[in-house]
């Protein structure tokens, strides 16, 4: 008899991820169809690639390589990233040929961009985006702000949820405005004058806001419909994405979103245990945040971009108080429900990787940017998979040769025994394609395992 999913160790549920990478279905639960029976070779052989570099296993062949751009794939075709961010078909198009032509071995999907329409509709003012605040050519920009108030630590830890739908949503989206009069929903328990908490919802605007949503719905549907197909499009060609989603450390919720850089760190030395306090309470929200977009798209790989845990941030003693014993806790909640946190180490980590270390062995996936990756490997590599680091700078400006004198390197130090996939240090726009070819391509011919 199968275990019940529950019953698993988390050994068992990532195996069972994986197995079902290996073997998909359709919609309908029927076997996925290929375009040819080359394109089902290629696509398995890259999924057991990259699973046996995850695990720290001897990969059979050779090195995987996974560049992971931002907007790179539509300047490559030509496309402004208001055009990406507008026109679904384009966008799709545009990312199609990106795979088409370099081959990676994984991919992270479409998505990128992101719909542009949607953010208009709901009025999103925490970002500028192509067109709206940025040049059509740009990428995101973010306006930083507090968009939490010293004084509501309280409100976040006592009830996140209220918090994060009565006050942080309207202030950061526009036509949320309405969700300022809503009720405090577990309030509304009995029948004597229960009508009274349900007045706001016959207010005007409160109204206007579920009809925002209404729309902003369908725009995400209709974006999320192109980008799927594209996704399964090119997983008949034999290329995987198991992208299934994304979370953040609790430290780089609050630092990014709700207080900003300036607030949180006046609040580690003014107010440091409700500050604690508050990542402890929103920690299991970003636990079931990963785990939720993994089950919804059947991929277990979590990405988690860190911002504000990098070298020279905080001190030693203040990441091992404040960012890593809650980020260390969503991680080790992903790999328990089955997912694989994929970390981005933005900016160095040379100082961290002592602390990191303790982790489950083969459960994560760590990209390094600017941190010594060589180091890395002989501190954590029997621990962590590490993922990168060609500089976007090399990219950019550098030649093939630069780039493949670069690979080198970086197969002969840290891609001995496994646990090293290579790619880029930090997500890149713009870059020359035949250094992204020579990244790929050098690694196909010279990482292979003797």
């Amino acid at each position: 008899m199968e275990k019940k999913w529950e019953e698993m160790s988390a050994d068992e549920k990532q195996e069972a991820q994986f197995q079902k990478l290996l073997a998909p279905k359709d919609p309908e639960g029927k076997d996925f169809k290929f375009q040819s029976p080359e394109a089902e070779k290629a696509y398995k052989d890259r999924i057991t690639r990259i699973k046996d570099a995850l695990q720290l296993k001897k990969v059979p062949d050779r090195v995987p390589v996974c560049p992971l751009p931002n907007m790179f794939p539509y300047n490559y075709a030509g496309l402004t990233i208001q055009e990406a961010m507008y026109d679904y078909d384009k966008c799709v198009a545009a990312f199609k040929k990106y795979v088409l032509d370099f081959e990676p071995d994984m991919h992270i999907g479409a998505s990128g961009p992101g719909p542009g329409r949607f953010y208009e509709i709901l009025d999103y003012k925490l970002y500028a985006w192509a067109g709206h605040g940025v040049a059509p050519t740009s990428s995101y920009q973010c306006h930083e702000g507090e968009y939490m108030k010293p004084e509501e630590y309280d409100i976040l830890i006592t009830d996140p949820t209220f918090f994060f739908s009565n006050v942080y949503l309207p202030r950061v989206f526009g036509a949320l405005e309405g969700w300022k009069m809503l009720p405090l929903l577990p309030g509304i328990v009995e029948m004597y004058g229960v009508a009274f908490n349900f007045i706001p919802f016959g207010l005007p605007p409160v109204q206007d806001t579920y009809k925002a949503l209404f729309e902003a719905g369908a725009e995400a549907l209709k974006w999320a419909t192109a980008m799927g197909g594209v996704d399964a499009e090119l997983k008949t060609l034999g290329f995987p994405n198991f992208l299934g989603g994304f979370t953040k450390a609790p430290f780089d919720i609050i630092g990014d979103t709700l207080r900003g850089t300036k607030g949180i760190m006046i609040d580690m030395y003014r107010q440091p245990d409700k500050l604690i306090q508050a990542l402890e309470a929103i920690t299991p929200i970003m636990i079931n945040m990963g785990l939720g977009a993994a089950q919804q798209t059947g991929n277990p790989l979590i990405f988690m971009p860190l911002h504000k845990g990098a070298d020279g941030f905080l001190s030693d003693e203040q990441y091992k108080r404040f960012y890593w014993p809650t980020f260390r806790q969503v991680m080790v909640g992903l790999i328990e429900g089955g997912a694989i946190p994929l970390p981005a180490a933005e900016g160095g980590y040379n100082t961290r990787l002592e602390v990191i270390k303790d982790l489950p062995e083969g459960k994560t996936l760590w990209m390094f940017d600017e941190t010594d990756i060589i180091k890395a490997k002989s501190i954590i590599g029997d621990t962590i998979c590490i993922l990168g680091n060609v500089p976007s700078s090399m990219l950019i400006v550098g030649t093939p040769q630069d780039v493949k004198d670069y690979c080198k390197k970086l197969i002969d130090n840290v891609g001995k025994g496994g646990g090293f996939i290579m790619g880029n240090g930090a997500f890149f726009d713009e870059a020359k394609p035949e250094n992204v070819k020579a990244m790929i391509d050098f690694t196909k011919e010279y990482g292979v395992y003797k």
